[in-house]
């Protein structure tokens, strides 16, 4: 009986363990043109590479539930075109693009839950 108490704590306290060293939950989507997330838990550093032509425009839409978050939109080594840290409020921004290339959004969390999404707006 014993045994089975020992093993069943162990489990229990593996199982603790593990979802405090959780980095990502939720869901990601990405491709050339959009980056979405919704997170219950986001520990960690995520990029999407976007392209973006001149003319075009970044619009950025940040959900904070919980924690804080950390944004950067850079193309290539160049000097950022948006930076912020510790985002711990909701925020909705435009990005105007004035050269086209690949622009990389990292996106750093800290114990964040909430959503974002980056959409490249053509403008045409």
């Amino acid at each position: 009986m014993k045994k089975i108490f020992l093993i069943v704590c162990i489990l229990a306290l593996m199982v603790f363990l593990t979802a405090c060293g959780s980095t990502f939950d939720g869901s990601r989507t990405g491709n050339d043109s959009e980056f979405i997330m919704e997170y219950s838990v986001l520990n960690k550093t995520d990029t999407q590479d976007l392209i973006a032509e001149s003319g075009d425009t970044i619009s950025g839409k940040i959900i904070v539930k919980n924690g804080s978050l950390s944004i950067k939109i850079q193309k290539d080594d160049e000097e950022p075109i948006y930076d912020n840290n510790e985002i711990s409020a909701s925020n909705e921004f435009n990005v105007e693009i004035s050269e086209s290339g690949t622009y990389t959004v990292s996106v750093t969390g800290e114990k964040a839950k909430g959503s974002l999404s980056f959409t490249v707006a053509t403008n045409q």
